[in-house]
């Protein structure tokens, strides 16, 4: 597996394309689609910082992911190597 961590990912200014709403949303349609196409049961932790657009991207993607019955843990603000702890300490 490669990279989990770092600055890979979908950059740009909030509420603008790709950095948006709807694109928030179709990623996470997409993970939950692929988790569960392949059978995983995995859970998935969603941080952010504290910039008012986490808690819009927050839960554009929390709701894709529910879309296909899937569940998330998010809500914190959190620095990328807290995320990296959290998820390796709740096996998501």
């Amino acid at each position: 597996m490669g990279k989990l961590f770092g600055t890979d990912g979908i950059r740009g200014e909030a509420n603008r394309y790709p950095m948006n709403a709807e694109i928030a949303f179709k990623v996470g349609q997409t993970v939950a689609y692929l988790f569960k196409k392949n059978s995983h049961r995995a859970h998935v932790v969603i941080g952010k910082d504290t910039r008012i657009s986490g808690y819009m991207l927050e839960s554009s993607l929390e709701a894709g992911h529910y879309l296909h019955g899937r569940r998330s843990l998010s809500g914190w603000c959190v620095a990328t190597p807290g995320i990296a702890f959290i998820t390796q300490s709740m096996r998501a």
